[in-house]
């Protein structure tokens, strides 16, 4: 899939030198096509490292995709820096009456304090409920997950005992529904969060079908409104470094941190991580692009 980013984007000559056709504002403004129109909001600390995952997840497919990002208003970045958001990032506001084909919201490191107490929560809010009428179909990731589950549903998050870290087995539990088609029965995702939305809470809700859980990490994916609300509780689009450095970074704080569960071979963290979940990840987003956002958006939005 060519991925349409502003031509000076850092994420783009990356993704370039990986052989994947990144497409910028000049070359697509010839074809005549219409693109889909994606809107990620980035809650992530590191901005750039979430935004190559996420364009490389997209792009494996032939559609086109335009990625916008968005920031919350009501926080301030330390980790990225305010020239960088200040160039490839817009907020609600300068948004307000765009439409969508879909959109991701992503992570973020606030799953230790509640909803309310997160600065941005009211921000957040707002932007769930615009996404209601201007956004065809949300996938949500890992806290944006528990997020919506709370705003929707009001199931609220618990605390876990302790940090669940590493690459965990699911199994499908819906083959029904579009969006695992082509998954394994059993198949492999990262998890890094220290909270849950409890399983037992998300199966006891009539709105929502569970396609994939796992007996360790809990509820995986699950799905509302015919696809229009998207859950998913771990990090798919993490690449094959990013709990090494998420486990090595708290190992520099003195945090306790184990081993990420089955990611290293030998469970030896001087060993090379296996990358075990990349193709159920791919099909994951492609499934979502395709029979959620590119076969549902109507042509002129």
């Amino acid at each position: 899939m060519p991925i349409k980013t502003q031509s000076e984007l850092p994420a783009k000559e990356i993704l370039e030198n990986e052989n994947i056709f990144v497409m910028d504002e000049s070359r697509a403004l010839h074809q005549d096509i219409r693109p889909l129109q994606v809107l990620i909001l980035n809650n992530m600390p590191i901005k750039q490292d979430t935004e190559l995952q996420l364009l490389r997840a997209l792009s494996n497919t032939p559609l086109q995709v335009d990625v916008t990002f968005m920031n919350v208003k009501s926080h301030v970045s330390v980790n990225t820096s305010a020239s960088h958001l200040n160039k490839f990032y817009i907020t609600l506001d300068e948004i307000r009456d765009r439409k969508f084909d879909g959109m991701i919201v992503t992570g973020a490191p606030v799953e230790d304090i509640s909803f309310e107490e997160v600065d941005y929560w009211q921000e957040t809010c707002e932007i769930f409920e615009w996404a209601k009428t201007h956004v065809t179909s949300t996938l949500h990731i890992c806290w944006a997950a528990q997020a919506g589950y709370y705003y929707y549903y009001k199931i609220n998050k618990r605390q876990l005992p302790q940090k669940l870290f590493g690459i965990y087995e699911h199994k499908v539990a819906n083959r029904k529904i579009p969006l695992v088609r082509g998954f394994d029965d059993i198949f492999l995702a990262p998890h890094s969060r220290h909270t849950e939305t409890p399983a037992d809470e998300i199966h006891a809700c009539g709105e929502l079908t569970v396609l994939a859980e796992s007996e360790t990490a809990g509820v995986y994916l699950a799905i509302a409104e015919g696809g229009k609300k998207i859950f998913v509780s771990g990090h798919p689009e993490y690449d094959r470094y990013t709990l090494h450095n998420e486990y090595h970074r708290d190992l520099k704080k003195g945090l306790p941190i184990q081993v990420p569960y089955n990611y290293y071979p030998g469970n030896n963290p001087q060993e090379r991580p296996l990358l075990q979940w990349r193709a159920h990840s791919n099909n994951l987003y492609s499934n979502w692009l395709n029979y959620y956002v590119y076969q549902v958006t109507p042509y002129d939005l």
